[in-house]
């Protein structure tokens, strides 16, 4: 995807992270083909929350009451996990969000590490899970672009740049795999993340049942291109199997994953699916669907293309749920999202074809998962709950405070759910009810 993409008691919750070692059957375990929390199958009724570190600050941009009221309507809807973003990385490309954890020092602010653990600490609080990706192939936080500016003399290319190929960008990004300096630094602040002690909790985020798993990173793809692709393939197999082995090495408690589109982040390729998950210290597989963005509906046209989209949505599934046996391990749906019906971006307009097609992929989720197979939940993308564009043109600005789901780079609303869509709210809790039950 270009350009980004049971509840316990606050007393009970808080005796779990206060506890060390942690207890074994509080921190999600993978099993098999299934998650396993407290002895029992734990679905992954979820979604996706990239801002929650930067609403836990206790800094100017950040707002913990509404961060608390968030994950209470969360909660309230049946959520039990959400994928937040611990990492982000200060870069001169267009539509990067401030603030970030670290420039290209090893100075990492305080602040916004802060803002993670008290996040960390009310997921936990509240009996959720949280899944922590640490880098991004694109640009919006940063990232290996990042990464890569830091040592090449502050080169890149810009992924909205409508001059280039499309293909440009992510081939720019893939001598992020190749390059010792850049692995390097990314690999020390990982160190210092993995291993750190939460402020708010005391406890060791390693020893922590509040994390459900580690991310190598959000959507990372070998290549744009197929002759970038034979280039950086090897290395890019080298980072997969070299980070989760890292990662392990500090917290052996939890689980890891690679945060792969899946085909798509594939050149649709079936054996890069493969070889991404085979690694024994990646514990599951995970899938993107952006019907959209892929090419499978059309904006302007989204009722004439849906059933295609959808047909093609169900084939992705399945293509996934059976690399996943081959595998003997779990997949998530770990993102998905469509647009709403006029292609807009205001909170409460129309959602008809949007709820259609969450009713499919979550039903496919939920029939998934109650069918004993390796799908084992899905994480919509993404919560924008009580957040709003704060200009009228929707695009996000240096300075703004009123996070949503939806990433800087992209309009405020475009994808993201928000509080006042209540047919779009029914049919999680419809699913969150059908997963339990």
């Amino acid at each position: 995807m270009i350009g980004r993409r049971g509840v316990l008691a606050g007393g009970l919750a808080l005796t779990a992270l206060a506890a060390a070692p942690p207890p074994g059957d509080m921190v999600v375990r993978v099993e098999g083909q299934s998650f396993r929390r407290a002895g029992k199958r734990y679905p992954l009724i979820g979604t996706n929350m990239w801002y929650a570190a930067w609403l836990g600050a206790d800094r100017p941009y950040g707002n913990r009451a509404r961060l608390g009221r968030e994950l209470d309507r969360l909660r309230a809807l049946g959520i039990n996990t959400v994928r937040i973003l611990g990492a982000a990385e200060r870069s001169p490309l267009h539509g990067a969000v401030t603030p970030v954890f670290r420039g290209p020092g090893g100075d990492y602010d305080a602040g916004l590490l802060e803002g993670l653990d008290f996040a960390l600490a009310e997921i936990g609080r509240r009996g959720m899970t949280a899944t922590i990706y640490t880098n991004n192939f694109w640009e919006w936080s940063g990232g290996m672009a990042a990464y890569l500016t830091y040592v090449n003399g502050g080169q890149f290319i810009e992924a909205s740049d409508l001059s280039r190929r499309w293909t440009d960008f992510p081939d720019f990004v893939s001598d992020f795999y190749d390059n010792p300096r850049a692995l390097a630094l990314a690999n020390d602040y990982l160190r210092k993340l993995v291993a750190r002690t939460n402020t708010v909790t005391g406890k060791r985020y390693a020893d922590d049942p509040a994390i459900l798993a580690w991310q190598l990173a959000n959507e990372p793809r070998p290549a744009g291109s197929e002759a970038a692709f034979a280039k950086a393939y090897p290395h890019y197999l080298d980072w997969i199997r070299s980070t989760a082995r890292l990662i392990k090495s500090i917290d052996p408690n939890h689980l890891v994953s690679a945060g792969s589109e899946g085909l798509a982040g594939c050149l649709q390729k079936e054996a890069c699916v493969v070889d991404t998950n085979s690694s024994p210290d990646i514990d599951y597989l995970t899938m993107h669907i952006w019907p959209q963005n892929f090419g499978w509906v059309k904006r302007g046209q989204l009722a004439e293309t849906y059933d295609a989209g959808a047909a093609n949505t169900r084939k992705y599934i399945d293509a996934h749920v059976a690399i996943a046996r081959r595998l003997n391990k779990p997949v998530v749906i770990e993102e998905f999202g469509f647009p709403r019906d006029d292609g807009g971006f205001e909170p409460g307009s129309a959602t008809t074809l949007r709820d259609r097609y969450y009713r499919l992929v979550l039903g496919a989720a939920a029939d998934g998962y109650r069918s004993g197979g390796p799908l084992a939940g899905a994480n919509f993308w993404a919560w924008n709950g009580e957040g709003r564009a704060q200009h009228p043109d929707h695009r996000f600005r240096p300075g703004d405070t009123a996070f949503v789901g939806d990433p800087p780079q992209e309009p405020q609303g475009l994808y993201g759910v928000f509080d006042a869509d209540r047919s779009t709210r029914k049919a999680i809790r419809d699913w969150a009810r059908a997963m339990r039950g």
